[in-house]
């Protein structure tokens, strides 16, 4: 389903121009940005930590040149400010931790306008991946205090058919986001795992992100920890569509998908407008997979049922569980399947993130 005057179908679109493009950039990311004749190879150096001002009291006026001159375990530090560019940390940056001077994350703000249906020089369509803001590739990667902000208006653009505006990509293992706040629409955090069966985990912690379409969404393993989670208004009268939380496409190999637990999700929107989540299913072997947990939930949710089909894919298919919600839109019937108490011991942001190497970045 797709929120009236919204936008033509989601289904349609992920399947075909959304991700058309996604090998290409990943394979293009290095050489675009002139990266591949850095070499870590040599004798070990200790960290440095890199400056940003948009002053020019740093050492570098821009995020990306912080970026592109950071050895593996740096950390780039970045002013207050407004940085209106394209952000891309590399798989070889493994380590490095990005944060804003000041500690408060509305400060210093990432920001872009730019959509999966928007072109580059040679006419192709950036497609779901190329429409992010910041891309986070690397490994062991820390983000902290920074805000990253996609800020493509569809109704400024009723030629842009392809309307997926992503704010940040975290396309790495180990990574983690702290006091960070990440804004857009649709498409809000890509949570992506290259390799859909690879070991891919990303904690977010004591952060805020916003949206109203799928803004939660993708194949990774994802904990969303003390989170605010806010569902955007789009309009939608009381027991309308405004939009849906999540989207997950997780392999069915993998046991976890994402996680929100310990969050408020908070919206101005009208009572039962919105769905926490739908199976995005572009593979065969997709079984998205979502808990929402001990979270508080606004009225604006659909309590009869919070969970809709996708493409034709039966969203009773995938691994959708609550445990211990509150909140106005909280609820308990047939259509909103719980974890048991054993089961929630399994289900848990140590349990999600330990993975093979028993990694532990909560709290």
């Amino acid at each position: 389903m797709t929120p009236s005057n919204e936008r033509p179908p989601t289904p349609a679109r992920r399947h075909t121009p959304a991700r058309r493009h996604t090998s290409a950039l990943a394979a293009g990311t290095a050489a675009a940005l002139g990266l591949a004749a850095v070499s870590l190879a040599g004798p070990a150096s200790a960290a440095s930590t890199l400056t940003v001002a948009k002053d020019g009291s740093g050492m570098y006026t821009t995020v990306q040149a912080a970026v592109n001159a950071a050895a593996a375990g740096d950390t780039i530090s970045v002013a207050k400010g407004t940085y209106q560019e394209i952000v891309n940390v590399p798989a070889a940056k493994s380590g490095v931790t990005i944060k804003g001077a000041t500690g408060n994350a509305e400060d210093v703000v990432i920001t872009y306008d730019r959509a999966a249906g928007y072109t580059d020089s040679d006419g192709n369509k950036y497609g779901t991946l190329g429409s992010s803001v910041a891309t986070f590739s690397a490994n062991n990667l820390t983000v902290t205090g920074l805000t990253v902000r996609n800020t493509f208006d569809k109704g400024a653009h009723p030629e842009i058919t392809d309307t997926q505006a992503v704010a940040m990509t975290a396309q790495g293992d180990r990574q983690t986001f702290r006091n960070d706040r990440f804004i857009s629409r649709q498409d809000t955090v890509l949570n992506w795992a290259p390799s859909a069966t690879g070991q891919y985990r990303q904690y977010f912690y004591s952060s805020f992100v916003t949206g109203d379409v799928d803004f939660v969404f993708g194949n990774a393993t994802a904990v969303y920890d003390r989170v605010n989670i806010q569902l955007r208004d789009s309009g939608a009268a009381a027991g309308g569509l405004n939009g849906f939380l999540a989207a997950p496409d997780t392999s069915s190999a993998k046991t976890y998908g994402i996680l929100v637990t310990g969050s408020s999700i908070t919206s101005s929107a009208a009572a039962n407008t919105y769905y926490l989540g739908r199976p995005w299913h572009p593979t065969a072997d997709a079984v998205g997979q979502l808990v929402i947990r001990q979270t508080s939930l606004p009225a604006a949710v659909k309590t009869a049922g919070p969970w809709t089909d996708m493409s034709g894919y039966s969203w009773k298919n995938a691994r959708f569980f609550e445990y211990g919600n509150t909140g106005a839109g909280a609820g308990v019937n047939s259509d909103r399947p719980q974890l048991t108490d054993a089961q929630a011991a399994n289900y848990t942001a140590q349990k999600y993130l330990a993975g093979t190497d028993g990694w532990n970045p909560v709290g």
